[in-house]
């Protein structure tokens, strides 16, 4: 058996510079628990059958949706969207730092496919 050892978020997170690239640091029901540096603008996307959980562990998402306002999720705030929900994540020009929830066959573009698409995430 693995053994079993906690994971330190500050240490992942210093790992890796690059944003909207999700980063895999665990996994759990055929889950991957992910996290990523956001900055700027990401694009419109839904995911057809997962819904997505967002964890803010620093600074402000701001997530935009099609039928509804902006919402703004804090630091030490969680927000989900259903799936099927067409939505745009961004920030206001700082670095935010994120946990996902996912399943593994998720891709953090949804149904379209960008040049800010990450087809083989990377375990850190």
């Amino acid at each position: 058996m693995k053994k079993i050892e906690p994971i330190n978020l500050g240490n992942k997170f210093s790992l890796f510079n690059e944003t909207w690239t999700p980063k895999i640091i665990g996994e759990l029901n055929n889950q991957h628990v992910k996290i990523c540096k956001l900055k700027g603008d990401f694009v419109w996307h839904s995911h057809k059958n997962e819904d997505e959980l967002f964890l803010v562990i620093k600074g402000t998402l701001y997530i935009d949706f099609r039928n509804q306002e902006t919402v703004k999720v804090n630091e030490g705030e969680i927000i989900i969207v259903p799936k099927g929900v067409e939505h745009r994540p961004y920030t206001k020009g700082e670095l935010v730092f994120n946990l996902l929830f996912e399943p593994k066959t998720t891709l953090h573009t949804g149904e379209i496919e960008t040049d800010m698409t990450v087809k083989k995430i990377e375990w850190i």
